[in-house]
């Protein structure tokens, strides 16, 4: 396996560029299709949230690797490859394993540890399955990764170090609105982000919750569990005029809370505030709204520096060791693994200069009894099995460490094995692997 990933995130891209990468609901599916029809491509995960477009490939060579997947990105976004090229990354096998295991322990996220990754990542894999773009160079290594980072979850208080977006952003609006006791919020959107959001106003004490989204039924069953009243998103324009407090995380693609609403609201409502919560990627605000006087936009970006300064040292440095741990072991495995058919290779000539031998004693001395051609063939054998014993055992130890291909290289030279004899070996661990 060669693993790479070509991406771009929070980190490398501001959120105008994560808007226009983001995907449609179909997007992720086609844009598998896309890479695994790639010349160098062999298998692929994409991995689409609100703060990051990432393929995971198994790739035949480096560059032509980075430069299908990249062609494949430029074509599903539609964003130019002089521009994109500004703002991706690229990793490589064992570093690029690393990136995995650190974006699923929520080490690489926006906010610090959160948990929502590990279900983004699943699905992730699970539709790259059902594409037929997984086998075993990807499959194993996000399950591996999956579990990495629920130990992570598990083992360490990462969960709370960093503080959710909501929290923060909920923190900015108390600020500027001289509290949030007794305000009148309005929720956009009826997922898990906006039950997380209306669950926190209902502890901080608000007055009232209107849930808003193009969904009826959604926004009735989120509002019920919120005490709160629900609302068609045609009806947005009303609730702004009433509003002190907006939160928006919808799914949609382009804009859900307009300028014009927005003014239209604040002129009916001469010097009272109001503060709107973006937290959509793509964003939901119109960014004409910033201009309107007496109103407070804070969205992903502006988040983003606050969230930076939270202090989850003790908790990253400790969520850091058990990624180190997990990736050491899944590279040591993979490792050994790869050394695995040139040993099946190496045993399966041994047994078969074994059998040679035993065939030529048996011309040689016809009249051998049964039991003692028997005996023979044992100790004939075990001579075999002991001699072979240690230097196989010590390559498949020696495999796991860094560069540990390379003593594979040198059994195969040594014993003169013919390399089409491993590969055949492989060959069968795949016609096993895909019958179990």
């Amino acid at each position: 396996m060669s693993l790479l990933v070509v991406g771009l995130s929070h980190r490398s891209a501001p959120v105008t560029v994560l808007e226009r990468t983001a995907l449609p609901d179909d997007g992720q599916g086609k844009l598998i299709a896309d890479a695994i029809t790639a010349e160098h491509v062999d298998e692929a995960v994409v991995l689409a949230t609100c703060n990051r477009l990432e393929v995971y490939a198994d790739v035949r060579k480096f560059h032509g690797g980075v430069q299908d997947v990249t062609e494949r990105i430029v074509e599903r976004t539609g964003v130019s490859l002089e521009e994109l090229t500004e703002h991706l990354y690229v990793h490589y096998e064992d570093r690029a394993v690393q990136h995995l295991f650190e974006v699923a322990a929520g080490l690489d996220s926006m906010v610090v540890g959160e948990h929502q990754i590990l279900g983004q990542l699943r699905d992730a894999a699970q539709v790259a399955r059902e594409s037929g773009a997984v086998a075993r160079a990807l499959g194993p290594l996000v399950d591996h990764a999956l579990h990495a980072g629920k130990r992570v979850h598990a083992e360490t208080g990462i969960d709370q170090a960093g503080r959710s977006l909501v929290s923060v952003g909920l923190d900015l609006a108390d600020q500027s609105l001289g509290g949030l006791g007794g305000r009148a919020c309005v929720v956009v959107g009826a997922g898990s982000m906006s039950g997380l959001t209306g669950t926190t106003l209902r502890r901080r004490g608000v007055g009232s919750i209107a849930i808003v989204n193009r969904t009826p039924s959604r926004a009735e069953r989120l509002a019920a569990s919120l005490d709160g009243v629900a609302g068609h998103s045609a009806e947005l324009p009303s609730y702004l005029a009433d509003a002190d407090l907006v939160v928006s995380c919808t799914g949609a693609v382009g804009t859900v809370v307009s300028a014009d609403a927005v003014r239209d609201a604040m002129s009916s409502r001469p010097g009272r505030q109001l503060f709107i919560l973006d937290l959509a990627l793509p964003r939901d605000v119109e960014p004409a709204v910033r201009e309107i006087e007496g109103v407070t936009v804070i969205d992903l970006d502006s988040l983003r520096s606050v969230l930076e300064n939270e202090s989850v040292a003790a908790d990253v440095d400790a969520a850091r060791h058990i990624v180190t741990e997990e990736v050491a072991s899944f590279l040591t495995k993979q490792r050994s693994e790869r050394v695995a058919p040139t040993v099946a290779a190496l045993r399966a000539r041994a047994q078969q200069v074994v059998d040679l031998e035993l065939q030529r004693l048996r011309g040689r001395l016809p009249n051998l009894d049964e039991r003692t051609e028997h005996e023979i063939a044992v100790a004939v054998e075990r001579v075999v099995d002991k001699l072979l014993h240690a230097p196989t055992v010590r390559v498949k130890e020696l495999a796991g460490s860094p560069g540990g291909d390379s003593y594979a290289d040198v059994l195969r030279e040594l014993f003169a094995l013919d390399p089409s004899a491993t590969e055949a070996v492989a060959r069968a661990d795949v016609v096993v692997e895909d019958r179990q």
